[in-house]
């Protein structure tokens, strides 16, 4: 019987993070033991990147589904799959808010219709004592170098955009443009891991779409394919693949779509649930 999971693929804050929203020796391990084992491992992602590098991976070979799917490449950071932001939505987004700090994704960065110190007021701290303290290292952390702030809506047009991010804290805005959305619903779809913040992509793209699109490049079926996440961008993921588990601190509509629950971030258990996947696959071909 040969290997069940050959691709995992998993959210990171909240999920394969750990409870500071990054990486540590502990998860490096456990991955690199997943790797060693003959396994895929991608990130899915609403976070915009090409190589696993830059979010604290080393010198691992991962794919990364980012973007919330829209962006897809390979272990060596190599472009495999955009897709593009519909222009004439995007033209139309620019004119009805002319006040919004949209922050736009191409393949060669982020272009910011705003200002640096707007850009930063966007970094929302979680509740507690925890999430204000990451919060403020994230505001200290000066923007990846690929961000271009103060930029035009001809500089955003001119450019091929996959992704749209902003963060909208008043009510009566954010029906504004919840009724935008769903008068493009043909074009554009939000999915958001939280209820303020909007992440706009072309509406055939989510994470279960991109990694089974992934899992079909590297030559896999989807029922070899495990996900884990645990919010709102999750979900089209989630429901798409039979092998999926959400961490304890999951939403309750992420539990729901994965139906199968693990243990926390804080205590590694994605990627020690990956690793312990692997060893039992192993277990079962030696008895078989």
């Amino acid at each position: 019987m040969g290997p069940l999971i050959r691709l995992f693929a998993s959210d990171l804050d909240g999920t394969l993070f750990n409870a500071l929203h990054q990486t540590d020796r502990a998860i490096l391990l456990q991955l690199r033991r997943v790797l060693d084992a003959g396994r895929h491992v991608a990130l899915a992602t609403g976070r915009a990147v090409r190589r696993a590098s830059a979010l604290g991976f080393g010198d691992l070979p991962l794919e990364t589904v980012s973007a919330n799917g829209a962006l897809i490449c390979d272990a060596r950071g190599e472009l495999l799959r955009f897709s593009r932001f519909s222009p004439q939505a995007l033209e139309e987004l620019l004119a009805a808010f002319p006040g919004v700090s949209f922050n736009c994704i191409a393949e060669d960065g982020t272009y910011v219709r705003g200002t640096r110190e707007s850009f930063l007021a966007g970094l929302r701290p979680s509740p507690g004592l925890l999430g204000r303290l990451i919060a403020h290292r994230l505001r200290r952390r000066p923007p990846a170098p690929d961000t271009h702030f103060d930029q035009t809506d001809a500089d955003v047009l001119a450019r091929p955009i996959c992704k749209v991010n902003f963060r909208v804290a008043d009510e009566a805005l954010h029906r504004e443009l919840n009724g935008f959305v769903a008068d493009h619903a043909s074009s554009i779809v939000n999915a958001s891991f939280d209820g303020d913040l909007f992440e706009l992509t072309d509406a055939r793209v989510n994470k279960g779409e991109a990694v089974a699109w992934l899992a079909g490049h590297l030559g896999i079926v989807e029922s070899d394919v495990a996900v884990y996440g645990d919010g709102g961008n999750d979900l089209a993921m989630l429901e798409r693949f039979s092998h999926s588990y959400a961490p304890k601190g999951a939403s309750e509509a992420a539990k729901r779509a994965a139906g199968h629950v693990i243990g926390s971030c804080a205590h590694h258990a994605v990627s020690r649930h990956m690793l312990m996947t692997c060893r039992r696959e192993g277990r079962l071909n030696r008895a078989g």
